[in-house]
């Protein structure tokens, strides 16, 4: 009878190690990803809550399919920390020259985008005022006819609604009464 290990070799432990470490490189490449996602398109703080929300599930994820295929389904608290070391390492050395490269770049296109519409700026300031004078007196008439109903109806509390019938109604009361 062959009775399954149960234990890691120092070697084993060792290998399991760097290759969490390799991870951990591994993740924080993908955390540049979102990163620059949140360069091109800025957004407030809960949506960058639900992106780090979601960031966290998928390392979660990955780090149970590590145990899985790796440390056969065996988790490790080492695989917690060299993922953290690895991760550690790439923000501090290649993340920050990714970051700073791509900040740049984005700096650059900018530069460039502006200096290829400098030449439309005149045309877009003369729409936008006159979009916005269009906009202000649309507004304006609006806001009118809202002030407007309020008016009435404040007014319609005092208003007496079926007219005919209370008049024919007070006509009766005063049949039965002459009778």
């Amino acid at each position: 009878m062959r009775i399954a290990e149960t234990f890691f070799s120092v070697s084993e432990e060792l290998r399991l190690f760097g290759l969490s470490c390799l991870m951990g490189a591994i993740v924080g490449a993908a955390y540049d990803v979102l990163r620059v996602f949140r360069l091109i398109a800025a957004h407030n703080s809960f949506l960058t809550a639900i992106e780090d929300i979601f960031f966290l599930m998928l390392y979660a994820i990955s780090l149970t399919a590590f145990s899985e295929a790796a440390a056969r389904s065996e988790m490790r608290l080492y695989f917690v920390i060299g993922n953290t070391i690895g991760y550690a390492l790439y923000y501090v050395t290649i993340g920050s020259v990714v970051m700073r490269t791509i900040r740049k770049l984005f700096n650059l296109m900018g530069a460039l985008f502006k200096l290829i519409f400098r030449p439309f700026k005149p045309c877009c300031a003369f729409l936008r005022k006159k979009a916005t004078a269009e906009f202000v007196r649309n507004s304006k008439i609006i806001v009118k006819s809202i002030k407007k109903t309020k008016i009435v109806l404040l007014n319609g509390l005092y208003l007496l609604y079926n007219k005919m019938e209370n008049t024919k109604e007070k006509e009766r009361e005063k049949r039965c009464r002459r009778k």
